[in-house]
């Protein structure tokens, strides 16, 4: 196998549930070191595959592999270097941060408790809780939780952290300061960021996943996604009775209300014409038009068949 470091090598796994959903076909992604973005709507099995990568649930079939660590059958051994965290992260609201933290070090094998202080003090500074240390976590802010969960998370220096729709439910402010927490730690380990928000992955991961309905749509670098639409997104604003007019001509990306108007996006080659301008794309519009299927096409007549059909 050639090496890859510590890249996460993920080889055709998929997985079917007992109630017959089949939650991932045949995935297969090369997730180097540094920020990663697994990106697509809810339910798409984007929590599916953490789980997996997590070592929590087992693929039906496939391979998946850490630098040189079988994920798959060496369970124990990448579980002392993961740190997940999960969509919903519980945490004891009697306890407080420093005492939790401890204790979870203890579970993670920082048996020596010169060094488990240390640890502990580093990464509550880190995550910038170091003046909150001794208040209950039952008084924390969303983000504070969150940055606790991180904390919890990065105990023991892990080569792969998974985190899981972080940024759902947090404030603006809080969402700007968890990302940039993430961002730092991102330089030396895996760092796979799991969410249905464009804006985490454009503003943060190199790298890029789309999956939907637990497919591989498109893996790319992220800015090479955007510049691989450069000059084929057009916008016009318009009223919102004219938008089924607009989708019979054109390939609609996205439609948004806009102060009582709907703008809209569309997928053109060509100039479609007066009412239209050409907009600079965005990882919004990679992800849209990866969804609706236009993405990379180049034949714009098949496309309209397609969407006929």
């Amino acid at each position: 196998m050639e090496n890859h470091n510590e890249s996460l090598l993920i080889r055709k796994v998929s997985k079917t549930y007992a109630n017959g959903v089949q939650a991932l076909h045949n995935i297969s992604l090369t997730i180097p070191p540094g920020m990663y973005g697994l990106l697509g709507p809810n339910g798409a099995g984007k929590s599916t595959l953490m789980r997996t990568l997590a070592t929590l649930q087992e693929p039906d079939q496939g391979q998946i592999f850490l630098g040189e660590l079988d994920v798959v059958n060496q369970k124990e051994e990448v579980r002392q270097t993961l740190g997940y965290l999960p969509q919903e992260f519980g945490v004891y609201p009697k306890a407080s941060a420093e005492e939790l933290l401890d204790y979870f070090a203890v579970l993670k094998g920082l048996t020596n408790r010169a060094a488990r202080k240390e640890a502990t003090e580093t990464l509550l500074r880190q995550t910038n809780l170091w003046d909150k240390r001794k208040q209950k976590l039952g008084g924390y802010s969303g983000g504070m939780r969150q940055r606790f969960g991180v904390a919890v998370a990065l105990l023991g220096s892990p080569k792969l952290l998974i985190v899981d729709e972080p940024t759902a439910g947090l404030d603006p402010a809080e969402r700007v300061r968890f990302l940039n927490l993430l961002s730092e730690l991102g330089e030396n380990s895996v760092v796979i960021l799991s969410t249905h928000i464009v804006e985490d992955v454009s503003e943060l991961c190199t790298n890029l996943a789309i999956i939907h309905q637990g497919r591989i749509l498109l893996e790319a670098q992220t800015q090479q996604a955007v510049a691989a639409l450069q000059g084929k997104v057009w916008r016009t604003f318009l009223e919102k009775n004219k938008l089924p007019e607009v989708q019979r001509e054109h390939q609609v990306i996205s439609a948004k209300l806009l102060g009582g108007r709907t703008l809209v996006h569309i997928y053109s080659q060509m100039d479609p014409g007066s009412s239209f301008e050409r907009v600079e794309p965005d990882l919004e519009d990679v992800y849209f038009s990866t969804m609706t299927g236009f993405y990379g096409q180049t034949n714009p007549q098949q496309i309209k068949e397609e969407v006929q059909r």
